[in-house]
């Protein structure tokens, strides 16, 4: 059974005033995201990046389809809906290049987490907080939530002009904040996010860019300051939660200088994913930047770039059935991305980015 109905998904966006032609695209492009079957054994210069996967597999479950159904009304809601003030959020230009870690095998064991792409490159060096009786080791922040909280403590930054970030009084308060739900226990959302958020409190990184034939580093630590409540330790509250985060002065620069704009939209619709949440960051910094002919990146400088952790007998085969898929959803939710796959990797022509700049 298929979770999508790509003719009616059709029907409805056409319904809600687009152009039944770009209506039926996307509605396509949209399926491809549903259909987890088999990826083609090759591909050439004809493929087309949503034809048909292969066998179409039975439903997933209900956790599955949820993101399915998510994917699929912010797709249509970014499509019919110009995005407003409230939509837009900041990453900043080195990270649409080169992301933090995406899953705990990437830093298992590890306090330095590298990751170099080009002309970028990205160092975490994992910290420590003070608990009010002693220094704390925070691991190496990794998945979707420091990316979220990274876009939106960036967006505040912006927004205000200022370095100085309230965010709440509680966890519970930030993460509605940021649109998630609070789920307890020992793998809930909110213990998880905690986690995140602190890791990436404590960590160290170094920024290296290239701009105007120079070589640019930034080494410090973006959150200068972690202001936090201190409970007993035999109290059932949290132990530590920050009322106040402040950026460094060096990382609140280079922000402002270096912020791209995003639709917070696609990023909500994409947490389930880093990857994902990634591909979309590069795609909105770098194809609006494209001028005349294509870009080809091959497979080998995208697993650089974006699967560094594959190294086994065929390290760009498994990263290929990683990254193809994540993609789809992708290009689902950046309707105006023109993608191809050809031989050899894929194609980025000159599109326009998913916010404009000002």
């Amino acid at each position: 059974m298929s979770l999508f109905d790509e003719d009616e998904y059709a029907r409805e966006l056409a319904a809600k005033g687009l152009d039944p032609v770009q209506a039926a695209e996307i509605a396509r492009r949209t399926a491809g995201t549903c259909k987890p079957g088999r990826l083609p054994k090759s591909a050439g210069p004809a493929d087309d990046l949503f034809a048909p996967s292969g066998t179409v597999q039975a439903a997933a479950p209900a956790r599955g389809t949820a993101i399915v159904s998510d994917l699929i009304d912010s797709a249509a809601t970014i499509l019919t809906n110009e995005p407003s003030g409230s939509d837009i959020a900041y990453l900043h230009a080195i990270l649409c290049q080169v992301g933090l870690p995406r899953g705990p095998k990437a830093v298992e064991g590890l306090t330095v987490f590298e990751r170099v792409c080009g002309g970028a490159a990205l160092r975490v060096t994992a910290g420590a907080l003070w608990d009010g009786q002693q220094l704390i080791q925070q691991p190496i922040p990794y998945g979707a939530n420091p990316r979220l909280v990274l876009a939106w403590l960036n967006t505040q930054a912006v927004r205000s002009r200022s370095p100085v970030i309230p965010v709440g009084d509680s966890a519970a308060e930030f993460l509605r904040m940021l649109g998630k739900e609070s789920t307890g226990g020992k793998n809930g959302t909110l213990t998880s996010f905690k986690k995140q958020i602190q890791a990436l409190a404590a960590c160290h990184m170094t920024l290296g860019f290239n701009a105007a034939g120079r070589a640019y580093t930034y080494n410090g630590q973006p959150v200068k300051q972690f202001e936090a409540w201190i409970q007993p330790r035999d109290s059932q509250q949290r132990p530590l939660w920050p009322g106040v985060i402040t950026f460094s002065d060096d990382y609140y620069k280079s922000l402002v200088d270096h912020a791209v704009p995003q639709d917070v939209r696609a990023m909500y619709a994409l947490k389930g994913s880093a990857l994902a949440m990634d591909i979309y960051a590069m795609l909105a910094e770098r194809l609006h930047r494209i001028s005349g002919r294509p870009l080809m990146l091959h497979w080998k400088s995208l697993r650089e770039q974006f699967g560094q952790e594959y190294q086994g007998a065929q390290p760009d085969k498994d990263f290929r059935k990683k990254f193809l898929p994540a993609l789809k959803k992708v290009l689902a939710v950046y309707p105006k991305a023109k993608v191809q796959q050809v031989t050899g990797g894929l194609l980025l022509y000159p599109s326009p980015p998913p916010i404009q700049y000002k």
